[in-house]
Parts: C-alpha cells; sequence; structure tokens
C-alpha cells in the first residue's frame, strides 16, 4: 500500500556531491518523520539524518557540516544533499518514513529498496 522510491545515487570521486531524492507514494493520510539510513558492506544500518515536519533535522555526526537533509510535503518527497563527499560514504542508502495509511490509526514505518552511492578516491 506504500512504496518508498530512492534514485540519485552513483558513483562519485571523493570531494563530489550528489543529492538522492526518495519518493513516497500509495494510500497515505500523513507522513511525520522521513530521513536516510546507510549501511556499508560487513557494517550495520547507521542513521544519516532525519527530518521532521516543521523542518527540525538531525545529523549523523559524521555528515554535519556536508549533508544536508530537505522534504517537499507536496511532492512526497525527501532529499539528501550530499557534498564533499568521502570515501567512508560508500554505502547502501536507504529512505524511510513513517506514515499512516488512509483508514488507519497508527504510522508504522516503512523503508525503500536503497540507493547505492560510491565515492572513489
Amino acid at each position: 500500500q506504500v512504496q518508498l522510491m530512492e534514485s540519485g545515487g552513483g558513483l562519485v570521486q571523493a570531494g563530489g556531491s550528489l543529492r538522492p531524492s526518495c519518493v513516497a507514494s500509495g494510500s497515505i493520510a500523513s507522513t511525520n518523520l522521513m530521513g536516510w539510513y546507510r549501511q556499508a558492506l560487513g557494517k550495520q544500518r547507521e542513521l544519516v539524518a532525519t527530518v521532521v515536519d516543521p523542518g527540525r533535522t538531525n545529523y549523523a555526526d559524521s555528515v554535519k557540516g556536508r549533508f544536508t537533509i530537505s522534504r517537499d510535503n507536496a511532492k512526497s518527497t525527501v532529499y539528501l544533499q550530499m557534498n564533499t563527499l568521502r570515501p567512508e560514504d560508500t554505502a547502501v542508502y536507504y529512505c524511510a518514513a513513517s506514515i499512516r495509511l488512509v483508514g488507519s490509526g497508527p504510522y508504522s514505518i516503512y523503508w525503500g529498496q536503497g540507493t547505492q552511492v560510491t565515492v572513489s578516491s
């Protein structure tokens, strides 16, 4: 009933930028928190950044000052502007959203399939 579709990953050299995006679709009544997480090969999934209306953001220490999360509620989309990328940022980046379905009471967390970001040195 809900899909989160990421796009905008890719291969970039160290110091470069990428701007992945994630669109939520389906029978959505409202969306609370939206965020990005990442999982590098052989490591656990970790928080990158989250945003809660009206614009409260939270970032992992490792990306503060380099990444910026934003959302467009009219488009049900969350973005992650990633600047000054480092090889250690290489991971699969997952979108997550806390969504309440039409006709349903509680919020539930939904995940996208992930988009690969590779930063070469």
